[in-house]
């Protein structure tokens, strides 16, 4: 085990901010009311297209308030409420339109469906000057938070090497409105990757994939991607999915990994390995001058549902003006878009065919 003594956990308002949820579906139930809990932050109401579904939640994390639609549920939103989007996409761009000038916002990724979208979403919410942020949680995992203390330390060195690996059996099944959808595991899964290594290593230069469809899953779009993002001649940056691996878990793979020049960090994702249970996750890391080899670091806490106390706690701490930085804001997430939007476009056209010879 390490001493390091790791930073793992996002830093929270002085003084949470009442919560008002806008969808009150499944990655509400699972990920957004524990982690709200967890970190003591009110749920003061709530709403959702089924009433069966907030009754539930309302009875399950004792929220105080439901409401009868969308406009009611703004309407009588205490004035320095946070609301808390988890809806389609499609539903974003008429639910900001409601929202009062100036308010503090939190959208469930991904920014819209096309990088059209997240454009227009962005317009909207610098026309209403609304505080905005996207809910890629990912970069608040206590496992990124670690990994993230110890590069800052310098403990790894100047990094020049960034994967993230997915080699698992995904049940796309358990979310029915993917069945048809003409983009699926880059737009819902490997934006978040994404996003992250845009948070290590800023914008890339250029984007080259390749997104396919699997045998097992024909009713779906691509489920298995490859994704370079061109850093220069230094740095290697590599995305690699399989949602299709029905071989058993013994070979299965989830993990995010750093190389620099004085040592490496590969952390475990354990929710994506026998899905929706998952497993532990898990902080590796060997540092080359005390030769020690590979070492693990306790860990507290996985990415769902802790994650998600990070996004909700950056935006209160921007919004309290107790941070001059809003990390996931909409006006980073619009170049995440970019990015997604990047990789389908080369996806799409011809790859360079074989010389003649």
């Amino acid at each position: 085990m390490s001493d390091l003594n790791l930073k793992q956990t996002a830093e929270l308002p002085s003084t949470p901010l009442p919560i008002v949820s806008i969808g009150m579906g499944g990655i509400v139930d699972a990920s957004h009311y524990p982690a709200y809990q967890i970190a003591g932050f009110p749920i003061v109401g709530g709403y959702d297209l089924n009433p069966q579904q907030a009754q539930k939640m309302a009875q399950k994390y004792n929220v105080p308030q439901i409401y009868s639609s969308v406009s009611e549920a703004i309407a009588n939103a205490p004035a320095n409420a946070i609301f808390d989007l988890a809806v389609p996409g499609k539903a974003v761009l008429d639910i900001l339109a409601q929202i009062p000038a100036g308010r503090g916002v939190l959208i469930q990724k991904p920014m819209g469906d096309t990088l059209e979208e997240a454009s227009a979403i962005l317009a909207l919410c610098r026309e209403k000057r609304l505080i905005a942020a996207i809910n890629f949680q990912l970069r608040f995992a206590p496992f990124i938070i670690a990994a993230r203390d110890l590069i800052a330390r310098g403990m790894i060195g100047e990094l020049w090497d960034m994967e993230a690996r997915v080699q698992v059996y995904t049940p796309w099944s358990l979310w029915s409105f993917l069945k048809g959808i003409p983009r699926l595991e880059v737009l819902y899964h490997s934006i978040h990757y994404l996003d992250l290594i845009r948070s290590f290593l800023g914008d890339p230069q250029r984007v080259y994939a390749k997104c396919i469809k699997h045998p097992i899953f024909e009713e779906y779009a691509g489920t298995r991607s490859t994704i370079i993002l061109d850093y220069g001649e230094r740095v290697r940056v590599q995305v690699s999915t399989n949602h299709s691996h029905i071989y058993g878990q013994q070979k299965q793979e989830s993990y995010i990994k750093w190389e620099g020049s004085k040592g490496a960090i590969q952390t475990r994702m354990g929710v994506n390995m026998d899905y929706p249970t998952g497993i532990p996750d898990l902080f590796e890391y060997n540092l080359l001058e005390d030769q020690l080899g590979w070492r693990t670091a306790e860990i507290d806490g996985t990415w769902f549902p802790h994650a998600f106390i990070g996004t909700m706690a950056s935006l209160q701490r921007f919004v309290l003006g107790e941070s001059d930085v809003l990390p996931t804001s909409v006006e980073d997430a619009i170049k995440t878009m970019a990015t997604v939007e990047a990789a389908y476009i080369s996806s799409a056209e011809d790859g360079t065919p074989l010389p003649a010879v």
